[in-house]
């Protein structure tokens, strides 16, 4: 799975662009603020139809404009798409592939796939519960079609259901809406819960032996999934849960309504980290949490290829100048296959990284 092109117009500071890219490490250098993590993001945006950083399409129009456009040649399963998305202040988006409209965004994760990592997610073990399931919901969103209508319908009947525990005193007769609304936001939450208690049971694994093998034998970390008390198993099949949710909510309604707000739910969900038994959010070193949250980024990228059978995409917004020297190396040892992007402002000390080199200034490549 690669890029092979990328086409931008009137997307946040470039004018007008086109560049052609390596099927393996392509470092885009430059200064700050010249485009580089916009280039990243445009190709990010191409796996889902979301960006890491912007809350709306709108965001990513350049000033002045009304229109962009990002276009891409993607190789994938072994064929060539042409996939396009069309963004407009005034009007809905559009995405295409081979001039074909694509009806759901989670059907652009089926051509391209990708594994973000930039320096916030360094802070992921020790920032609150938020991010850690904007990293499940992340990575699931791109895996499973079905998570992505799942979270994206559980979201709207959350937002409902807010509104009539914040307006039922003024408004009684909203409380007749409520189980309707409950029922609704099990049956989405049990198919949430699920398909994250599978995942975190994969990524376990596999993010586990990437930290032993970092630490040398040394550490053993350990992730669990936190989520309502009353679901057994949260990788139990949705029809399991369903029931248990809707008993949860019952045991929660009074406390629902006098606090005006959803207290039950996979909203509230948690991704837990241990390392050597103890909670890594608490007991952690700034070390021991950068290497846990590196380990949890490669396992998602090897995740994403063995649920592919070939590499996803990878974006290291500069990610590596805030690494030591040591950590460096094993991110790069682990990198190996597939198609890499590393933005820096400094191409130094990544001399023996070998692929493409393209120099971003003022939203071009520079000579």
């Amino acid at each position: 799975m690669r890029v092979a092109e990328l086409e931008l117009e009137g997307f946040r500071n470039y004018e007008s662009f086109y560049g052609e890219f390596s099927p393996g490490v392509n470092l885009i250098y430059g200064d700050n603020a010249q485009g580089k993590t916009n280039l990243l993001e445009a190709v990010g945006y191409l796996s889902g139809a979301r960006s890491h950083r912007a809350r709306g399409d709108r965001e990513l129009i350049g000033f002045q404009r009304q229109e962009a456009a990002i276009r891409a040649a993607v190789e994938s399963r072994g064929r060539m798409f042409r996939i396009e998305a069309d963004l407009s202040r005034g009007k809905r988006r559009r995405l295409f592939s081979n001039q074909v409209r694509l009806k759901t965004a989670g059907e652009l994760s089926q051509l391209l796939r990708t594994v973000l990592f930039c320096p916030e997610d360094l802070s992921l073990i020790r920032a609150g519960s938020g991010e850690r399931r904007r990293f499940l919901d992340s990575c699931l969103c791109q895996m499973r079609p079905r998570y992505a209508a799942a979270l994206a319908e559980y979201n709207r009947i959350y937002e409902h259901k807010t509104r009539i525990l914040r307006d039922w005193e003024q408004k009684p007769a909203l409380l007749d809406l409520l189980e309707d609304f409950n029922d609704r936001m099990a049956r989405c939450g049990a198919i949430l819960i699920h398909y994250r208690g599978s995942f975190v049971r994969r990524l376990a694994q596999c993010a586990g032996a990437i930290h032993a093998d970092f630490s040398g034998g040394g550490e053993e970390m350990a992730l669990s999934y936190a989520t309502v008390k009353t679901v057994s198993d949260p990788a139990a099949p949705a029809k399991e849960i369903y029931p248990q949710l809707l008993e949860h909510q019952r045991s929660h309604r009074r406390a629902e309504l006098e606090a005006r707000m959803c207290l039950s739910g996979p909203h509230k969900d948690d991704l837990l980290v241990e390392i050597d038994g103890r909670g890594a959010k608490q007991f952690a070193s700034q070390g021991q949490t950068r290497t846990a949250a590196l380990s949890l980024k490669l396992a998602e990228r090897e995740l994403h290829r063995d649920d592919l059978g070939e590499w996803p995409v990878l974006l290291l917004d500069d990610v590596l100048s805030e690494l030591d020297r040591r950590r460096q190396e094993f991110v790069l040892r682990r990198i190996t296959g597939g198609q890499v992007f590393i933005t820096c402002c400094d191409a130094s000390g990544l001399e023996g990284v070998e692929g493409a080199a393209f120099h971003i200034k003022n939203g071009a490549f520079a000579g």
